[in-house]
């Protein structure tokens, strides 16, 4: 075997917390532009037409990039780098990414080509101004979305080489484009329509900047890799015969997105942009604490050769990420209204805006330790070979979602928030409505029937493998005591601004919740108090 420095590198905790920190930091300039983007913007006709153009470069993000390569290539690359076969790897990531070049290449362009018909059928509401505004969005947007996918191409490489931070901050990049034209937006008084079209140009730069510094650093890493259009490789045909179902997986799960945003775009104005700025701070949690272990530990199971080994690894990362993902969940709950106050609070952002976000959130937080737990569980299969079984599994998610979304979500449309109270009918004004939340609902109900269904595909691949059920109900009870404490704060500290009582409401309950943890001896606890013990006896 060959220690060769391909391999060196963040282990697989450093990696997570190297992985979580990268995510964070993207996350905070995220929220920033969100913020930014509801205060120029705020739950208007143009928030909603440029959240409708923002899904075309997702979904070809999300179809092509970081989850299917994730599941196809990162396996392939780094079982090749950890037999020491270097050159071999080299070859399989070169063709790989010539290979994603022109596929994502040829798609932008009949986005580019095709944004009419496009907008008719991701937004089949829109009429008048606001679906001409979305159009030309979605010509500008989609120019892009190269650069995204080529991103994902880059985060695959640095990740089998145990090079975690640097992939996950340089979203960092992208966000930051679009703050600045934000920034020059609201000091600059522009009108919505303008500013959108400017922010489709901003994404357009932060794109390719997101891009190039991460080519910067595969190129310096892997100076023989060259791109090639080589097919016949068998290492590039075992990617390509994963990467098919993966990106089937993925399919099914922007078709949830899609159908998400079809549905809500026949609800009433600023349904669209309230489900984006909930799923903002819904991804938060995901992204730090479960897509940060899946993400870190998927080069080390798709190395480990014994099965026990690997169901070891998958109910540690399972255990870590439910630990973590179940308080942001009820704190969500609890005292998620003071939180979307702080953070979009101001501008033209109002209060009932607040509250119909914060609703919005809260009903898919209802789901959030199960989706969590589920990306771990996708990893394990993911690293024996299997995208298949994800994939099937993920289809059922998004037509369970469909069904009780499109039950609920008309009946929630009924209920409008006035001036912090609710009511029914037709309210005058454009008053927000809550059908968003029923289609938050459906995506719950169907993260914990999609948990469900994992545990078994992922027991196969890892027959030791503990179930998650009892992860999560070992921290029931401090996540209850959490809960009450969380919302007694929120109501003692109902006279405060929110950017004071939010973290001060957050802080009281994730203390509440550790400590919990810790006397009931739950060993995660220490993941927190570990730390903050090294640093006191310093």
């Amino acid at each position: 075997m060959n220690d060769a420095p391909a391999l060196d590198g963040d282990g697989p905790v450093q990696g997570a917390r190297s992985v979580a920190s990268g995510i964070l930091w993207s996350r905070l300039a995220g929220l920033l532009r969100e913020s930014l983007l509801r205060s120029v913007l705020a739950l208007g006709p143009a928030a909603d037409a440029f959240g409708a153009a923002l899904r075309i470069p997702n979904v070809l993000q999300n179809l092509l990039g970081e989850g299917s390569l994730s599941a196809s290539f990162i396996p392939v690359y780094s079982r090749l780098l950890g037999e020491g076969r270097d050159e071999e790897a080299g070859r399989v990531a070169g063709a790989v990414g010539g290979l994603m070049a022109v596929l994502s290449g040829g798609l932008a362009l009949v986005g580019i080509i095709f944004a009419r018909p496009l907008t008719s059928l991701l937004a089949p509401g829109f009429d008048g101004a606001r679906r001409e505004l979305t159009i030309d969005l979605i010509r500008v947007t989609t120019a892009g979305v190269g650069f995204l996918v080529l991103s994902a191409w880059c985060l695959g490489v640095l990740n089998s080489h145990r090079r975690f931070f640097l992939p996950y901050v340089a979203p960092v990049l992208w966000n930051a484009a679009q703050i600045v034209v934000l920034t020059a937006a609201l000091f600059g008084d522009w009108d919505p329509a303008g500013a959108a079209k400017a922010l489709a140009w901003g994404l357009v730069v932060g794109g390719l900047l997101q891009f190039a510094v991460q080519a910067v650093a595969v190129r310096r890493m892997v100076p023989d890799l060259r791109l090639s259009f080589d097919r016949a490789d068998p290492n590039v045909v075992e990617v390509r015969r994963r990467f098919v179902p993966a990106v089937m997986g993925r399919g099914v799960v922007q078709i949830s997105g899609y159908v998400d945003l079809v549905l809500a775009s026949l609800l009433a104005t600023g349904a669209v942009a309230a489900l984006l700025s909930a799923q903002a701070l819904y991804l938060l949690p995901l992204s730090l604490f479960a897509m940060s272990v899946a993400a870190a530990e998927l080069p080390e199971m798709s190395r480990a050769a014994d099965p026990s080994v690997l169901a070891s690894r998958a109910t540690d990362a399972v255990r870590r990420a439910a630990f973590f993902t179940l308080f942001s969940g009820v704190a969500y709950v609890a005292v998620g209204e003071l939180v979307v106050e702080a953070l979009f609070g101001w501008g033209a952002f109002d209060a009932d805006d607040a509250r119909v976000v914060w609703l919005v959130l809260a009903a898919y937080s209802l789901g959030l330790p199960a989706t969590s737990v589920s990306r771990v569980l996708q990893g394990t299969c993911h690293s024996v070979g299997d995208t298949a079984g994800p994939a099937r599994i993920a289809g059922i998610r998004v037509a369970v979602a469909a069904v009780v979304g499109l039950v609920l979500m008309f009946q929630f449309d009924e209920v409008f928030v006035l001036d912090g109270a609710f009511g029914t009918g037709e309210p005058a004004g454009l008053a927000p409505h809550l059908g968003a939340v029923g289609l938050a609902l459906g995506s719950a109900v169907a993260a914990w029937i999609e948990l469900g269904l994992l545990s078994g595909r992922a027991r196969s691949a890892a027959p030791d493998l503990r179930s998650p059920a009892g992860a999560l109900g070992s921290l029931a009870v401090p996540a209850a005591l959490a809960f009450v404490v969380g919302a007694a704060t929120k109501f003692v500290l109902g006279g405060l601004p929110a950017v004071f009582s939010a973290p001060l409401a957050l802080g009281v309950s994730g203390f509440v919740y550790v400590a919990a943890s810790h006397r009931m001896k739950v060993p995660e606890a220490h993941l927190v108090l570990g730390p903050i013990r090294r640093r006191l006896w310093r």
